[in-house]
């Protein structure tokens, strides 16, 4: 087995899902940051293990075909891309694969067809929300940008590829009123500094835009300076301070203060209007949104006379989509404040049949289906969990409950594999899965899955 700084020759044969090269020698694995399938060269060891190794490529000697200079000069240190260096079509091959690997290595589901992932046309410039942490450099300069990988150290970014243009430049905008008026930035090793994030949401239909800060304090000195500063930005509808005082790694905090204009701004998906706060969770790719959206309410299947649940609904935003077409449906979500957005939603779109719950949805499902004494059924149920999947007492209930369809909609295939493994043991079998990009330039990929009654 090799000792850290050995050189050897190699070839990259696969990507990991972390997006590192592998390639092997000796018998033995070897994972290679910024590398990708097809390239070859000497690596030096930066890592032994006793079957694996890490390592870096320190000469390049046959470039792949799947590799293209990256757009990002940050791309490297950063945490937010891994595949800037990967051609577009090369990102889009190896998540359909990834899905499909997924669903047969976890789910022993063998013969899914996994459809070709739905793209962008220009996939950049494509986030609505940024969440830029502000700190000083090593000699001492405010910055702000985005973590590196797998730590907390501040990669500057002037420019993120992507962000929206309007989110880099107001980036700017903070930071020059900051060094003019003598405003600390926070530090999480003591504690001290009064800046810690700088947020930025964007309406893409819309244009309206809010920029948030989260202080380690009450106030915001200089104030009437920073709102005039960001009121020369077109389509600015929302300042809003977010106070956050704990020694915390979560970003914000409950408080939400508006300094100037409306606690919230206004976006469209479709013919759906939605009012997005601060602390609203809401699809950070707008474009690929109404894809993956149109891709669920399709896989729903309705008629109209259908009672849907839509269990992990947020502020309401496939709710409210799928009211169009059913009869009643159910939203469920364990954040407060986004269940009386999600109400908000509803009346903003005069929508009717749409009612909101409170609560874990593995606790308020199982709840409502004891109450009714096994009786409750639903025509479709729609899972939209976060990266963990879906909790064991929902996907019983869900059993129980013998939906017609189940669309479940997933931004982990490896958790969506197990869940799907589960529904299939179970009485279900899988009918269609529709990846879609909604993090071009990244490891990560969303899911579409149809699942009806076996």
């Amino acid at each position: 087995m090799w000792k850290k700084n050995d050189e050897i020759r190699m070839a990259i044969t696969d990507l990991t899902n972390e997006g590192s090269g592998v390639g092997h020698a000796d018998g033995c694995a070897v994972f290679v940051k910024d590398t990708v399938p097809g390239d070859a060269g000497t690596v030096r060891i930066i890592k032994a293990k006793k079957n694996y190794a890490y390592g870096i490529m320190t000469r390049l000697e046959t470039a792949s075909d799947w590799r293209v200079p990256s757009a990002c000069p940050v791309s490297g240190p950063c945490g937010g891309c891994q595949l800037c260096h990967v051609a577009y079509d090369k990102q889009l091959a190896w998540k359909q694969q990834k899905v499909k690997n997924c669903l047969e290595r976890i789910g022993g589901l063998k013969g899914i067809e996994v459809l070709p992932v739905l793209g962008m046309d220009e996939p950049w410039h494509y986030r609505n929300k940024a969440q830029y942490p502000v700190g000083y450099d090593r000699e001492g300069r405010l910055t702000a940008g985005f973590y590196a990988g797998h730590s907390h150290r501040i990669v500057p970014s002037e420019d993120c590829r992507i962000q929206d243009e309007r989110s880099n430049r107001i980036r700017g905008l903070v930071l020059s009123w900051m060094e003019e008026h003598r405003i600390s930035a926070y530090d999480e090793e003591t504690g001290k500094g009064l800046v810690r994030h700088i947020i930025v949401r964007v309406g893409a239909a819309t244009g309206e835009i809010m920029t948030g800060l989260v202080v380690n304090g009450t106030k915001l000195p200089a104030a009437e300076d920073l709102i005039e500063r960001l009121r020369t930005v077109p389509g600015m509808t929302s300042v809003c301070l977010n106070i956050n005082r704990e020694r915390t790694n979560v970003i914000l905090g409950r408080d939400v203060r508006v300094l100037w204009g409306r606690p919230y701004i206004t976006d469209r998906i479709g013919d759906v209007s939605y009012r997005i706060s601060l602390l609203s969770f809401y699809q950070v790719n707008p474009a690929q949104t109404q894809k993956l959206y149109r891709t669920a309410l399709d896989y729903a299947g309705l008629t109209g006379n259908e009672t849907v649940w839509d269990l992990y609904c947020g502020i309401g935003t496939i709710s409210l989509f799928l009211a169009r077409r059913a009869k009643q449906v159910c939203g469920v979500e364990i954040v407060e404040a986004a269940v009386a957005d999600a109400a908000e939603n509803a009346a903003l779109n005069d929508i009717r049949n749409a009612e909101f719950f409170a609560g874990a949805a593995e606790d308020v499902l199982p709840a409502k289906y004891r109450e009714s004494g096994g009786a409750m059924r639903a025509d479709v149920i729609v899972v939209d969990p976060p990266r963990k999947g879906c909790d064991q007492a929902l996907l019983d209930t869900i059993v129980k409950m013998e939906p017609k369809r189940v669309v479940y909609v997933s931004c982990d295939p490896a958790t969506l594999a197990r869940d799907l493994k589960y529904l299939c043991a179970n009485g279900f079998r899988v009918e269609k899965v529709q990846p879609c990009d909604m993090f071009p330039q990244s490891v990560h990929v969303e899911s579409v899955v149809l699942i009806t009654r076996a």
